[in-house]
């Protein structure tokens, strides 16, 4: 049994409880959205190679991305806006992204017994709940939430690419690396895709006014 598997396991009154994992992808670039998984895994699965989605390659986590779709009882990936990270800012979005996916699940009659989220508080609708700092490194739901998360939260930095090409956001999907820096420098803001509240882009915007 893996570690993360174990883990989940302490939480569980009856062997069969079912575990709701919660996470985010994406707080730190300066564009794109913020995406938010969860997913209700069953009891008894375990795959070892379920771990924080930062420490898989790509590959690893698209391949993955696939068995947690197709073995999970529930899942749901919330995609909240650039827009709105600027009017709310990231941590309420990453708070809502992760309520929109516990509500979703939810309505769709997901019996949950535990939800366990990357330290951020939900409302659980009176489910027992921990906030665990690190969660996706140590909940295989977690873990498998913050996979869903990533992949596609990528893909959607993958097709930005096509329609703005000049940023190369296939190579940094947002982040602000230095080469990514210079070429807010050099072509400007797309206003429709930046965070505008965030302090680089501020100040690319502050220079070209």
């Amino acid at each position: 049994m893996s570690k993360l598997k174990e883990f989940d396991d302490w939480y569980r009154s009856d062997p069969t409880d079912l575990i709701a994992g919660f996470d985010e992808a994406g707080r730190g670039p300066l564009c794109g959205p913020v995406t938010a998984g969860g997913v209700v895994l069953p009891w008894d699965f375990d795959d070892p190679r379920i771990n924080d989605s930062k420490k898989l390659t790509d590959k690893e986590r698209r391949e993955l991305f696939e068995v947690i779709k197709s073995k999970a009882l529930y899942y749901h990936v919330s995609i909240i806006s650039p827009q709105t990270i600027d009017q709310i800012n990231i941590l309420e979005s990453s708070r809502l992204g992760m309520q929109q996916a516990l509500d979703a699940m939810l309505a769709k009659g997901a019996k949950i017994s535990y939800v366990l989220t990357d330290f951020v508080q939900l409302d659980s609708h009176g489910i027992l709940q921990a906030d665990l700092k690190h969660g996706d490194a140590q909940s295989i739901s977690i873990a498998a939430a913050s996979i869903l998360a990533k992949v596609t939260r990528d893909d959607i930095m993958e097709e930005l690419d096509k329609k703005y090409p000049q940023y190369d956001l296939k190579d940094h999907k947002g982040y602000p690396t230095k080469k990514h820096l210079e070429l807010i420098e050099k072509y400007g803001i797309v206003k429709d895709i930046y965070r505008l509240t965030y302090a680089p882009v501020a100040k690319v915007l502050q220079k070209k006014s």
